[in-house]
């Protein structure tokens, strides 16, 4: 019977490297020894290891490591898995081999486990690899090591047993959103609209917010600008009406007086409507805040709008002009742009009332002009009055002057035809001939007027 000696030279040379023969190679046949009864030498023992030697440090695995050191740890432990059964495999050979010759000779050697070296590794690893290059043998290899990123990743393939507790995650995801950068944004946002009401409608009157700050119009409308209103009974009680009135004061506060107007003084309590400049909404709060009110953005698909729905509107032709103008040319009327206003009145049939308010430039008069800041904030001009910005909010209120307000006789436009608005001709003339009112009334209000305070 042949022979297999393992780790030993017959011809008492150095031991050499154990080799592990690939798939195709057959395993040379044992040579027989010269001498039957010779005894087989013997592998001697190893020599002990040196004291400065010491032995690797064990893995750690419950150390806290990068995810990168996690996933090679995790690979390290698969592979290992992988390799236990080659490397049992090649021992149960070995030790087969040394009991048949101990069994040919009669003999009992001494057989001790080999020391593995980095060619042993190498040779292990080239059989791992022969063996992964198998789909049927990989497959179990590639689903340990899937399994394992997945533990370590926190992402299970399959959702979690209903008789288990759930896994929140409610912690992080509070101090996730604290620190979120939108997050204080958010909540300024849920606290400016804590209090709307439900009944908004799609140009953003909030009845319930307007009520709200009824008590402070009233206390400017009553007690500190004393509003005088003549002519209130030439503004229909029914059906759509455009109010176009002269637009004064650096701050224009002329909509909402005339909206309090028509609710104290008129018999319908009629809800007033007025179109407000762009860059009143480039201020923060400010556009919010009168659109919440009842103003709305000034264009002409607004107004036709709300004409269509038989609303009272109030149109301020001047624009920024008409507040920007400084304190000498007070109660000069500006131009009145292109005649947009007529042309909207033309097409919808509406009636327009010519409205005048005296007082106004007084409350807040323009001091000198804000070119260089208005640049800055990218505005059309920014209000400096003797009041406001240097009182803050209550420099708003002004200077207590007194207000008068009168409704002119209303001039009808449903003898027109829609196509006639775009007679520009016939545009420029009614709109030159309402401005001519408004200014002929603004001069008589002044001349009778005896005095800024008191009237």
């Amino acid at each position: 019977m042949a022979r297999k000696v393992l780790g030993n030279d017959p011809f008492g040379g150095a031991p050499a490297a154990p080799r592990v023969a690939k798939k195709s190679e057959a395993p040379p046949p044992a040579k027989k020894s010269a001498k039957a009864g010779a005894k087989p030498s013997v592998r001697p023992p190893p020599k002990p290891a040196r004291k400065s030697e010491a032995p690797p440090p064990a893995v750690q695995p419950e150390a806290a490591a990068p995810l990168e050191d996690s996933v090679v740890v995790a690979v390290t432990e698969v592979l290992a898995e992988a390799v236990a059964p080659v490397e049992n495999a090649v021992v149960t050979a070995a030790a087969e081999a040394v009991t048949e010759a101990a069994a040919e000779t009669g003999t009992r050697p001494v057989v001790e486990a080999p020391t593995p070296s980095l060619e042993d590794t190498v040779a292990q690893l080239d059989a791992l690899l022969d063996q992964a290059g198998a789909e049927a043998a990989s497959e179990p290899v590639l689903s340990r090591l899937a399994a394992r990123l997945r533990a370590l990743t926190l992402r299970p393939s399959a959702p979690p047993a209903t008789n288990l507790p759930a896994r929140t995650d409610e912690p992080f995801d509070a101090a996730r959103e604290l620190l979120a950068s939108d997050f204080y944004l958010r909540r300024w946002g849920q606290t400016a609209i804590r209090d709307r009401s439900e009944e908004i409608d799609e140009f953003g009157l909030d009845p319930d917010y307007a009520r709200r700050w009824q008590p402070v119009w009233d206390f400017l409308y009553e007690r500190w600008w004393r509003v005088e209103v003549e002519g209130v009974e030439n503004v229909p009680a029914t059906g759509r009406v455009a109010l176009v009135a002269n637009h004064s004061g650096a701050i224009p506060f002329d909509g909402i007086m005339l909206a309090t107007a028509l609710r104290k003084e008129h018999s319908a309590s009629r809800t007033l409507r007025w179109l407000a400049e762009d860059f009143i909404f480039h201020f923060p709060f400010a556009g919010a805040y009168v659109n919440r009110l009842g103003a709305v953005r000034a264009c002409q698909e607004n107004a036709e709008r709300l004409l269509r729905r038989d609303a009272c509107v109030a149109l301020f032709p001047e624009g920024v002009k008409g507040i920007a103008k400084p304190f000498r040319e007070r109660y000069q009327l500006q131009r009145f742009g292109r005649g947009g206003h007529i042309k909207l009145a033309i097409r919808t049939g509406t009636p327009i009332v010519p409205v005048t308010v005296v007082g106004a430039e007084e409350t807040h008069p323009m001091l000198f002009p804000s070119g260089r800041i208005a640049k800055l904030l990218g505005v059309p001009f920014v209000p400096l009055t003797p009041t406001f910005p240097l009182f803050g909010p209550l420099g708003l209120a002004g200077l207590p002057a007194r207000w008068k307000i009168v409704f002119g006789e209303p001039i009808a436009m449903d003898g027109y035809r829609p196509e006639q608005a775009e007679d520009l001709v016939l545009v420029n003339r009614l709109n030159e001939k309402l401005r001519e009112t408004i200014q002929a009334s603004l001069d008589g209000l002044l001349r009778a007027r005896q005095s800024v305070f008191k009237g």
